[in-house]
């Protein structure tokens, strides 16, 4: 009999546990929820005014399938109602009946309504006898598997084997063809039983194009039955409901009423009572509507019918429990005629599902969790907060999101801005892909049917969301915890300052530099203003040969970018910034893990008006060895294409037939065109006449005729002396007709000397370095250089004061890269005796230290130049100049003369960068090879007599572009492509990087090095607008057993932590084996979840496609399946096993010899 309800029990979990008590409670009704061990930290346990433990040594889910349980709690806590929710036990008519017996309340349909229609065979009888069309299907599927497929004849295929109870896609399965039946019947019957307690199934023809369409229904004790229009339900996946819509945007008003009123009339012959569904197929082709199932109980997508009706659907179950009649004010329900629709509502399911990998589900730590509000958004959920632990044993719902608007496109609109606000860090979520199905045209048309998701694979070309927070904190506590490897061992900076310089209002338009002089001119046309231009034009090397020399290529883009907007606005006088290209390319990706694509566009986006220099090491890029010509061409249009306005191209040999790829390809790409002739030797020195004046001269004409537009003197020892300056521009201005661009290094302490030397002689353009990041290895000073020309014909033009406030900026930057400082505190003359290159000096000291002879670098010095003498007196610039050292490096380890290295009969085993050398990798010497040397070398082997890029054939760069793209696992640009043709590994390597810890590098230099101190506070913009706010709090103590340390952060104010695996420590606990990507017969684990079945065991053949295992997480089950045919060597987990992702699970060989 009807009584006032004064306490519910839900006997349910999470989000619908939630929805009713919150229900219950605006009914002045006490509220006591159950959950599992596993959910004892559960949400929905601490919605409620009491709770208690359920399922005591169960399993997740069967702790929530306990009838026996659930009374004892309901007895125990006094309840008088019990509510199911949806899921578990929701459509058992077992429990409804347990109620009956112990005089509590059950808030759904009486136990013979819910046989009738919870069993859908039950229920498709029914309907029949109900006048509503059905689907040809079978009754309860038999268990022996001939008669299963005399059944599935007579149903025809394609058909669906679905779950008798329950809803949800549980149990469903498509089948194709007849040989898939067995397979598809065992494993829905499986997940049917995990998610329902019976393994009961049935089949049912399949409609290809179908909309999927459910009528909610609400029905009193007085025999009163209204429907609450309907939901569009059409767009899932896996059988599972992705979006809902109420009411549908495709039903024209004869359709909706014709299928309310069928489920009206089925609802009234089963006698029905309270809340429940009717489903319905309709045929998007022909429009006819199918009867599917009802479900008898609330469903998860209510919400959107609440939302559009204004009746609350939960509440209105109570009630009718109570006795009230529909219409009457108490029952919160009007009358059929007085229910209205107002606007339209859809719901989305936030789910931590994985779209990326087959929607696998992910379970861990909620980090963070920002979600979305305003007017017309409903959040309903779960355990969905910063903190909460997701386990694999349940759905994977986390919120349900509904949006409600007066129109279906304003409401996809506003649904689209709440899915944008959400912020969900720890677990993986559908979120990116919910946002690009919403978005997507045919979504947007209403052109879908119920396999929308499965033919639209654009959905899944999402955007994923970036995470970038979570990954630079991460990276922060990996150097905090581990430090950074690049200064392990280097001193740390005993003091610095923050770099600043003044800012940069905005303005329309930047100053007129030399880049905006080309645009106009045309590259022929700027060489002839450079010609005739009287002041001494400037090249910048701060930005990359400085540091390069100085400071072993470890300046940042965060401060090289600093100052680059106060360059393009008070020194656009310059020529031209050196800021890319050489050692700067792979150092970027390789130590600082930085994009030296992205270095290129900040600065060009920060430098509009002055031109931006790199060094091309002609048909080595910016590589250390011969490329394929398509190779160099790429790269070189790549190049061009990213900002880059003027290319020095050299040759580390000096050998202008290996040049010309390169210098045609910047010819092609439209820029400006400079061609370097490497100085060595001494031009003072009679005695020395191999590199004389006439050789430059010669070369010079070679490279003019060659189409340069420019020529440059490339000194990279620091080897010529003012005189020879003096001469050697002085006869290359006679001999050629393009301007002339003179670069040295300060080594010997006297480069400016020489600088001026070439400015009186009439060199159109000198490269300096800004006062703080020169001398010593790098150029001479800019500052200085631009004082001593200021006022003579010669001035520069460049301003004193912007001049002086750059160099305190980079003096500030020099301070954070203390540990990369060479030894070298003075100008060295005995760089005239060894010739080293200014890069390679400070690098082959590093080597010698690091090989324990760092007290012997005299020795180092001479070998160096005996080296030289003994290769017959070569050009040494980066490759060569590496060449001439291992071989040093190796005489002095290993106690050598050069007699002995010439020697026929010593046998030596040579540094494999001589043996390149040798054979003619790095092209062809002027004045040959020395004979004897050579075959000693080579022992026999043939050496190239041709450039090495023609003995390349071409690269497949479309192959060359599906490797990277494996290795990387994602897209590569067509600038990306280039960088790993240039370095395979060191691109795979830092693309790894980047996917674990994000964009490093806007973070500061202090912090990238060395991490932050306690309660420093951190401002870190990660694009324009959006600023981070870190704080860091303390480092927790290991985990023996996994050896990981937890840091604490505040990020934006809110706490958030990251696991980082201390490397000093051993982990305690056995350690899993995890996949290699690279080993084609490692079976990794697709998902973290639980094996619930071997289908092959050591030992056993297996051919592709077959079913090795399946894993089951959060109520869904998953097979792994072979990838290839073979053999299984090793199966290293059992049935019930917990995995993790991409923990090793079969191994498969070859299966050679196998009997």
């Amino acid at each position: 009999m009807p009584r006032r309800l004064r306490s519910v029990l839900v006997a349910n979990r999470s989000e619908i546990a939630i929805r009713v008590f919150r229900a219950a409670t605006e009914l002045g009704m006490r509220t006591v929820a159950i959950y599992s061990l596993e959910d004892r930290f559960a949400l929905h346990r601490f919605k409620a005014d009491e709770a208690y433990q359920v399922g005591r040594g169960a399993e997740p889910v069967r702790a929530y399938l306990g009838i026996e349980e659930i009374m004892r709690v309901a007895r125990d806590a006094g309840v008088d109602a019990i509510h199911p929710g949806y899921g578990f036990l929701a459509e058992n008519p077992e429990l409804a009946e347990a109620c009956v017996r112990e005089g509590i309340a059950w808030i759904g349909p009486p136990r013979l309504v819910m046989e009738r229609l919870g069993n859908k065979v039950a229920a498709r009888a029914l309907a029949a006898r109900a006048g509503v069309p059905t689907m040809p299907a079978t009754g309860a599927l038999a268990h022996d598997p001939a008669e299963a497929r005399r059944q599935a004849q007579e149903v025809g295929f394609p058909l669906m084997v679905k779950a008798s109870w329950g809803g949800g896609g549980r149990g469903m399965r498509v089948v194709e063809r007849p040989e898939d039946l067995g397979e598809a019947v065992a494993t829905a019957r499986r997940e049917a039983r995990a998610a329902f307690g019976d393994d009961e199934v049935f089949l049912e023809r399949l409609v290809r194009r179908a909309w999927h369409v459910e009528v909610q229904i609400l029905a009193d004790r007085h025999g009163e039955v209204v429907h609450l229009l309907e939901r569009d339900c059409t767009v899932q996946r896996r059988h599972q409901k992705v979006v809902e819509i109420a009411p549908s945007p495709r039903l024209d008003p004869g359709r909706r009423a014709a299928l309310c009123q069928a489920a009206v009339r089925l609802m009234r012959e089963a006698r029905y009572l309270c809340a429940g569904t009717v489903e319905f197929l309709v045929d998007a082709d022909t429009g006819e509507f199918f009867f599917i199932e009802v479900n008898p109980r609330v469903q998860v997508e209510h919400t959107v019918t609440e939302m559009v009706t204004g009746i609350d659907i939960v509440k209105a179950q109570i009630r009718i429990i109570q006795g009230a009649r529909i219409g009457a004010p108490d029952s919160g329900v009007p009358a059929q005629e007085d229910i209205r629709v107002n606007g339209s509502a859809m719901q989305c399911r936030i789910t931590t599902e994985d779209p990326e990998n087959h929607f696998i589900p992910d379970y861990g730590r909620i980090s963070a969790y920002r979600e979305a509000t305003g007017f017309g958004i409903r959040l309903d959920g779960g355990t969905a907060y910063s903190g909460a632990v997701i386990t694999p044993f349940y759905d994977s719902l986390l919120e349900k999101v509904s949006a409600w608007a007066p129109s279906h496109a304003e409401s996809i609109r506003r649904m689209e801005r709440a899915l944008r606000e959400f912020r969900i860090r720890g677990v993986k979520t559908n979120l990116p892909f919910l946002e690009a199905l919403i978005g997507h045209p045919r979504f947007l048309a209403g052109d879908y049917t119920t396999r929308f998701i499965d033919e639209t694979p654009e959905l899944f070309s999402f955007r994923p969301r970036r995470d970038r927070a979570t990954r630079l904190l991460s990276f922060i506590g990996e150097v905090l915890v581990n430090g950074n490897p690049e200064v392990e061992g280097r001193p740390a900076p005993a003091h610095t300052i923050t770099p600043a310089i003044p800012a940069v209002p905005p303005r329309p338009d930047e100053p007129p530099g030399s880049r905006d002089r080309l645009r106009e001119l045309g590259p022929a046309g700027f060489a002839g203003w450079m010609r005739e231009e009287t002041r001494l034009l400037v090249t910048d090397t701060t930005f990359r040969d400085a540091h390069q020399s100085l400071l072993a290529t470890r300046v940042r883009t965060h401060d090289l970018i600093g100052p680059a907007r106060y360059y393009a606005r008070h020194l656009h006088g310059l020529l031209s910034l050196e800021c890319w290209g050489g050692a700067t390319f792979d150092v970027a990706m390789r130590f600082l893990r930085e994009d030296p694509w992205d270095r290129l566009a900040e600065l060009r986006a920060r430098v509009p008006n002055v031109l931006l220099q790199m060094l091309l090491r002609a048909s080595n890029a910016v590589g250390y060895t011969n490329y394929p010509d398509n190779v160099v061409r790429h790269f070189v249009a790549q190049a061009a294409g990213a900002g880059i306005d003027l290319f020095r191209v050299f040759d580390s040999l000096n050998w202008v037939e290996n040049m010309r790829v390169a210098m045609d390809a910047v010819g092609e790409s439209g820029m400006l065109l400079e061609a370097a002739i490497c100085y060595t030797g001494d031009l003072t020195d009679p005695a020395r006449s191999k590199y004389d004046l006439g050789y430059y001269v010669r070369m010079a004409r070679e490279l003019e005729a060659a189409g340069a537009h420019i020529l440059g003197i490339k000194d990279m020892a620091g080897l010529c002396k003012p005189e020879a300056a003096r001469a050697l521009v002085r006869a290359l201005r006679e001999e050629v007709g393009i301007p002339v661009h003179f670069h040295t290094h300060d080594t010997s302490g006297i480069g400016a000397a020489s600088v001026l030397a070439a400015a009186e002689a009439g060199v159109d353009a000198a490269d300096a370095a800004m006062d703080p990041m020169s001398g010593l290895t790098s150029q001479p000073n800019l500052g200085s250089i631009v004082e001593a020309l200021r006022g003579t014909p010669r001035d520069t033009g460049l301003p004193r004061e912007p001049l002086a406030r750059v160099a305190g900026y980079w003096e500030a930057v020099r301070g954070h890269y203390a540990g990369f400082e060479s030894d070298m505190r003075a100008g060295a003359a005995e760089v005239y005796e060894h010739e080293m290159p200014g890069g390679q000096y400070t690098n082959l000291r590093q080597q010698a230290r690091a090989l324990g002879i760092e007290s012997r670098w005299r020795e180092v010095a001479r070998a160096y130049a005996e080296v030289n003498r003994m290769f017959g007196d070569i050009v040494k610039v980066t490759p060569t100049s590496k060449v001439v050292g291992d071989l040093a490096l190796f005489m002095v380890t290993n106690d050598l003369t050069p007699e002995q290295v010439a020697d026929p009969d010593r046998e030596i085993s040579f540094p494999e960068s001589v043996v390149q050398y040798f054979h003619g990798d790095l092209g062809q010497p002027y004045g040959g090879f020395p004979e004897a040397l050579q075959r000693k070398v080579l022992k026999g082997a043939e050496p190239l007599s041709v450039r090495p890029g023609e003995a390349l054939a071409p690269a497949d760069l479309e192959a060359a572009r599906a490797e990277a793209e494996r290795r990387v696992r994602r897209r590569v640009s067509e600038r990306e492509l280039a960088g790993y043709l240039m370095y395979p590994q060191v691109f795979v390597d830092y693309a790894e990087h980047q996917r674990r810890f994000g964009e490093v590098s806007v973070l500061p230099t202090p912090v990238f090095f060395y991490g932050l101190r306690r309660d420093d506070e951190l401002f870190v913009d990660i694009e324009r607008g959006k600023t981070l706010v870190i704080r860091f709090l303390a480092v927790g103590e290991p985990d023996p057993a996994t050896g990981t340390r937890v840091i604490f952060f505040e990020l934006n104010g809110q706490p958030r932590e990251v696991k980082v695996i201390d490397r000093s420590l051993a982990p305690s606990g056995p350690a899993r084996r995890m996949a290699d990507e690279a080993d084609p017969g490692h079976v990794p684990a697709p998902m973290p979840g639980l094996v619930v079945s071997l289908s092959v065991g050591a030992g056993e053949r297996v051919a592709r496609g077959d079913r090795l295992l399946s894993i089951e997480a959060m109520k869904m089950e998953t097979g792994v399946f072979a990838e290839r045919d073979g053999v299984v060597e090793e199966v290293l987990v059992a049935a019930g096993a917990q995995v993790e992702t991409k923990q090793l699970l079969m191994v498969l060989g070859d299966g050679a010899g196998a009997g």
